[in-house]
């Protein structure tokens, strides 16, 4: 049972609902976008890591990831860099110039150390001494 509490029908009187279908809308195409662009952010080249028994730091919003792959193949984010003068140039364009940003660097396991140690000093020689080494977590089987 219904009660109408209205004395005649006023079609002119202010209607003090919330109308929330235009908010939902926005925010289902802000949905949409965020699920489009997050899988392009990020950085889609396969390395076989290591594993690490370390606690996994938070990762930054917008990390710049050095990534050098089997065979001395140097690449930041999804770019292949040349060669050594080329990741001063490139590094200095993704950080703004910032030296005091943080690099995340990642090497295949099958990388000569003597490879890795040159590319860590081609960072300092860049002017980048903030150096995030990246591992993999290791499992309870494989601290054993």
């Amino acid at each position: 049972m219904a009660i109408n509490l209205k004395e005649g029908s006023d079609d002119s009187a202010v209607m003090s609902e919330i109308n929330v279908t235009p908010f939902i809308d926005v925010m289902l195409v802000l949905l949409i976008i965020f699920m489009v662009a997050a899988p392009l952010a990020t950085v889609d080249i396969k390395v076989d890591l290591p594993t690490s028994t370390a606690k996994p730091q938070p990762k930054p919003d917008k990390p710049v990831i050095l990534t050098l792959k089997e065979g001395n193949e140097l690449y930041l984010g999804n770019n292949l860099v040349n060669n050594n003068d080329q990741l001063a140039e490139q590094l200095d364009k993704q950080t703004n110039g910032n030296k005091e940003t943080t690099i995340f660097f990642q090497a295949d396991k099958t990388v000569n150390y003597e490879d890795l140690i040159t590319v860590m000093n081609d960072l300092r020689s860049a002017g980048y001494l903030k150096i995030g080494l990246v591992g993999l977590e290791a499992t309870q089987n494989d601290a054993k």
